[in-house]
């Protein structure tokens, strides 16, 4: 009886994990289409990006929808683009996975809301190539609070300032000297300021891991949108690739790497 209690409310948080995650994928990919369009975020209804309908109540149930219609909007035909119920999976799994690493702990959540904020990050520099200053200072923010729940603050704050300049000032300082010396800007302001903020979550040598792991997504990505002749290759979805990576194994990754000296 013991076991299939366990496993049944294993199951059923992983459930209500992705259920919250794809619930919240829908809200954030609206809420970033709003921003990035000049439109208010939370007054209004949704509409069709193409006729401007507004939305029902079953037009605008995450995956369901775009799932039962067809990816075609009800009311005038046109394609619904496929990023929505993806981007909804996606942040789906995301809540599971980290809920399945993490259990119902404070740090859980603390990540949870971390990657919400890459998410959206990772949206906005795809759609315009920008890094929002709002989305960074809600995750200081965050780690700010979360700092204070865990009791060991003086600990906890100096492992945050350690993990947040271990990448970004040397990235700054790197990225500083380039510019003179090329007279051009070589790194995006805005991918410093997200390794500072998604830094000051983890210790330093997850962090240096992640720069790696980053800059070998990015290259691939590159890649990628060399083919379609993409001029400016947006870093800010490596990065949050890269940081999603390495609270899921990063620190176990370090472990193994410097067990081997």
């Amino acid at each position: 009886m013991t076991i299939y209690s366990s496993t049944f409310f294993t199951f059923f948080g992983f459930f209500v994990a992705f259920l919250s995650g794809i619930v919240m994928g829908s809200f954030l990919n609206c809420a970033v289409m709003r921003m990035l369009s000049g439109e208010p975020i939370v007054r209004g209804r949704s509409h069709c990006m193409s006729c401007g309908h507004r939305l029902g109540v079953l037009d605008l149930i995450p995956l369901g929808s775009w799932l039962l219609l067809r990816g075609k909007c009800r009311y005038c035909g046109s394609k619904i683009s496929a990023r929505y119920p993806l981007s909804e999976l996606v942040l789906g799994a995301v809540y599971v996975l980290i809920l399945a690493k993490y259990d119902l702990t404070l740090r859980a959540l603390e990540l949870i809301v971390l990657c919400s904020l890459l998410f959206c990050i990772t949206l906005c520099d795809l759609d315009q190539h920008i890094i929002p200053d709002r989305f960074i200072i809600i995750g200081i923010i965050n780690r700010i609070i979360f700092i204070l729940l865990t009791g060991n603050i003086l600990e906890e704050l100096k492992f945050s300032l350690i993990g947040a300049f271990s990448v970004s000032l040397p990235l700054l300082i790197l990225s500083l000297i380039l510019d003179k010396i090329l007279k051009k800007d070589t790194m995006g302001g805005g991918d410093i300021k997200l390794f500072f903020m998604a830094g000051m979550y983890f210790a330093w040598s997850v962090n240096v891991l992640v720069l790696f792991m980053s800059a070998i997504i990015g290259i691939i990505f590159g890649l990628v949108t060399k083919k379609n002749e993409e001029k400016q290759i947006p870093f800010g979805p490596a990065v949050s690739i890269g940081y999603f990576l390495g609270m899921l194994g990063g620190s176990e990754l370090v472990h193994l790497y410097s067990g081997l000296y």
